[in-house]
């Protein structure tokens, strides 16, 4: 397999840095959003970014791991919440709709084959994966589709005009897969990775520590990050590691959202060392181990609203961000055209 690389124009670092240190501001004033205007430009590849026109894509499925019990809500509720999204009645739908954000909805693959909604994209690879205790969640081809779903989403969108991406997803049962993943990708005990979810007690946190632990062990050590998301990942997350790949390679920022869609960039990111820098990531999750994924990705969130929902929540809540430090990058005054004394 060959790694997906992408290289910044150092001249155009400098343009942009510039033209950002000129605004009338004392340098560095706007902290962050200085940064990200400076990453935005780059990313396009221009000295006027522009994200003006934003979809997010939420990626939905089940996890055969639920079978161990490692999740207080029913696996049932990964459909219900996939018909709430067709509604429009999920928070994500509802924060989209206030900023403005095309919502794209992607059933990867959940326990009813036979459901379906005029509003969710249609894209099941089977009936969810297999319980990853005691075999592989899927086989390689069926993470490749998968990636390949994504790929294809992210191509399409860009395609249609739109400059800047976020992703998001819902599937009982995916923190257990995100927590695999990070002790399987960085080499963390399980005890360190697993953390409430979607309110997990503390007898339901020890079981999934245990399940990790003989899947661990059952895998063995695993050369490629691809190979781990097919052993313990979900159909969303290998949906969400293509479309990753997919934008950067398009040169179209992502806004990634919280513990499961990060998992989703370090997948990405370990097989393919520097795409992270293509992706913003919205916020600090309050699940405990997110934090570690943010320290391996050297990523700086945004936000830290305690949240922990998914969805893509966090992305379209950052969103408002993104597009104020572009307008500070294109619009704001310098101090040569205001005429205001430098120091």
């Amino acid at each position: 397999m060959t790694a997906t690389q992408i290289k910044f124009s150092s001249e155009l670092t400098t343009k942009l840095q510039f033209a950002i240190d000129d605004k009338t501001k004392p340098i560095g004033a706007l902290g962050q959003v200085e940064h990200l205007a400076l990453q935005i430009g780059l990313i396009q590849n221009t000295e006027h970014p522009n994200v003006d026109k934003a979809a997010a894509f939420v990626f939905g499925g089940d996890h055969g791991v639920c079978a161990e019990g490692v999740n207080p809500f029913p696996q049932v509720v990964t459909e219900q919440m996939l018909a709430n999204f067709a509604a429009g009645g999920a928070a994500m739908s509802v924060f989209c709709q206030a900023n403005g954000i095309a919502m794209n909805v992607i059933n990867m693959g959940i326990v009813n084959g036979d459901v379906r909604w005029p509003n969710v994209q249609h894209a099941a690879i089977a009936c969810g994966t297999e319980n990853f205790k005691v075999k592989p969640a899927m086989s390689k081809q069926q993470c490749q589709q998968a990636m390949q779903v994504g790929e294809q989403l992210a191509q399409k969108a860009v395609n249609e005009g739109y400059n800047l991406l976020m992703i998001g997803e819902m599937g009982i049962g995916n923190t257990t897969s995100a927590s695999a993943l990070l002790s399987s990708l960085l080499d963390i005990e399980p005890s360190k990775t697993v953390g409430p979810g979607t309110g997990a007690n503390e007898a339901q946190q020890a079981l999934k520590v245990d399940v990790i632990k003989v899947a661990l062990a059952r895998a063995g050590k695993l050369e490629l990050s691809v190979d781990a998301l097919a052993e313990f990942g979900g159909f969303e997350i290998a949906a969400m590691v293509g479309f990753l790949i997919a934008a950067a390679k398009l040169r179209t920022p992502v806004i990634v959202d919280g513990f499961i869609s990060t998992i989703a960039a370090l997948v990405a990111e370990k097989d393919n060392p520097g795409l992270s820098q293509c992706w913003v990531f919205a916020h600090r999750s309050a699940e405990p181990a997110h934090t570690e994924m943010l320290t391996a990705l050297s990523a700086k969130p945004l936000l830290d609203l305690q949240l922990r929902l998914g969805e893509g929540t966090g992305a379209a809540l950052a969103y408002p961000i993104l597009k104020c430090a572009v307008a500070m990058l294109n619009n704001m005054a310098t101090f040569s055209s205001a005429g205001i004394s430098e120091s």
